[in-house]
């Protein structure tokens, strides 16, 4: 019965990694606590404005800045510069949300920029291969890869050489 069991466990593990394997070709190095930071080459203001710039011209739906150290300072805490982006391209991120409806937890896409206590500026948003296996997305694959591909170029344009 253990050999059994054990095999059960082999095959199983060997099926989830199999699975996690080809959500994680979506991406180059899907990082394990699913966050990509990305140095930028501006400071927050001229960072900023450069994305949502890149976004308008890709036709992306840009939703919201929210600038989250002014949000501090109205609550009297002190945060370095911080402003969290939302947009999104709905054909594309809707069909998450139709195979899991829990995606919707990741969707629209969020990219925050704020800057260290070093005063480098970063880029940081969450991997969509880390999104796919949160969510337990396994049908979308080539959506997931455009995504990647999307916001790979959006911060590009920003990108520290």
């Amino acid at each position: 019965m253990k050999t059994r069991v054990s095999q059960l466990i082999t095959v199983v593990t060997l099926a989830i990694a199999t699975s996690w394997f080809a959500v994680t070709q979506v991406t180059a190095a899907a990082p394990s606590d699913g966050i990509v930071k990305v140095k930028s080459a501006y400071g927050v203001d001229e960072t900023v404005t450069r994305l949502k710039a890149d976004i308008e011209k890709k036709g992306i739906k840009f939703f919201m800045a929210v600038d989250q150290s002014q949000l501090g300072a109205e609550a009297g805490i002190a945060l370095n510069r911080s402003t969290l982006l939302i947009f999104g391209n709905p054909p594309l991120g809707i069909q998450f949300l139709t195979s899991n409806p829990n995606a919707g937890l990741d969707w629209p896409v969020r990219l925050l920029v704020n800057e260290d206590s070093h005063g480098q500026v970063w880029a940081v948003y969450t991997d969509f291969a880390w999104i796919a296996h949160r969510h337990g997305i396994e049908d979308r694959t080539a959506q997931f890869k455009m995504a990647s591909e999307v916001i790979a170029s959006i911060t590009s344009s920003v990108a520290a050489k």
